[in-house]
């Protein structure tokens, strides 16, 4: 029972990393039809945003709380110069766009090479986070259960945001009707700007996230970059929820996967279940719901 108790504690753990790196794709690529490519690469930049602040800030606490926004921030931004530079004259070409952002993530992978070297960079944990909590006979890893908390807080104000305030709603609206919310006088370029300052800050939050369980290195983000979109294709395309219930069942699959084989045959055997779960519900877990007739 332990050993069953300590699979499935990682399996959640493999989840909430996945869901932190596909929640910001859920509304870039969900809701919006932009394939970003790129996105990976705002992970790797939350990631040594956090490396940046502990250089500044010895004590490991202060910086991680303090990298969390400043991830955050620092993903926003270039979520926000990557739309206004080239996505926004590509919407509704998605194809254009997954050739320009990979295009993009080979010259932030290069730049961060550049700034950085190549070579991994570690971040040193908190004490508050090193050791772990002893439920029984199972042992869980303080710093996977603060993932996973994060991970909760970020999916709570997302759905908050977007259901309850006037700004989710203004995103919702664009989404679903641009013209018809551009008659409303809603800006649909500033809910561009805004869902992607959203989407991208997410990344880096899940960059910082990241440094609690392994080096930073400027290839970070092409590891989870593919997961991500498995995560968001599965779950149904602009589906928080779903995103949610793909990020865990794709993670405990894995980890289920893991014990009896290896990694590399469990990622291969989860894309098939991926695939062939697509070929019975194409539109995933929850399809989405339009008045459009288009």
């Amino acid at each position: 029972m332990s050993g069953v108790a300590g699979q499935l504690f990682a399996g959640l753990s493999l989840g909430s990393i996945l869901l932190l790196a596909a929640l910001g794709l859920s509304l870039t690529f969900g809701q919006m039809g932009v394939i970003n490519m790129a996105h990976g690469e705002f992970v790797m930049a939350g990631a040594f945003t956090a490396y940046v602040v502990q250089q500044v800030i010895s004590d490991a606490g202060v910086s991680l709380l303090l990298s969390i926004p400043l991830g955050f921030v620092v993903g926003g931004l270039l979520g926000v110069l990557l739309e206004a530079t080239l996505i926004r004259r590509m919407y509704h070409r998605p194809m254009d766009t997954l050739l320009v952002t990979f295009g993009v993530s080979l010259i932030l992978q290069q730049v961060a090479r550049d700034v950085f070297g190549a070579p991994s960079v570690a971040v040193a944990a908190p004490a508050w986070l090193s050791g772990s909590l002893r439920l029984g006979t199972v042992e869980l890893p303080v710093g996977r259960l603060f993932i996973l908390g994060l991970a909760a807080v970020c999916v709570a104000a997302l759905a908050v945001c977007m259901r309850y305030t006037v700004l989710g709603r203004r995103l919702r609206a664009t989404v679903q009707n641009r013209d018809l919310a551009e008659t409303l006088g809603i800006s649909t370029r500033r809910s561009d700007r805004t869902t992607f300052f959203i989407g991208s800050g997410l990344a880096g939050v899940a960059g910082v996230a990241l440094t609690l369980v392994g080096s930073t290195s400027p290839t970070l983000g092409t590891g989870y970059i593919v997961d991500a979109f498995l995560v968001v294709v599965a779950g149904g395309i602009g589906q928080i929820k779903g995103t949610v219930l793909a990020a865990f069942g794709l993670g405990l699959l894995q980890a289920t996967l893991e014990y009896s084989t290896t990694a590399s045959i469990a990622k291969v055997l989860v894309f098939i279940a991926v695939v062939a779960f697509l070929q019975v519900r194409p539109n995933g877990i929850y399809a989405v719901r339009s008045r459009s007739l288009a």
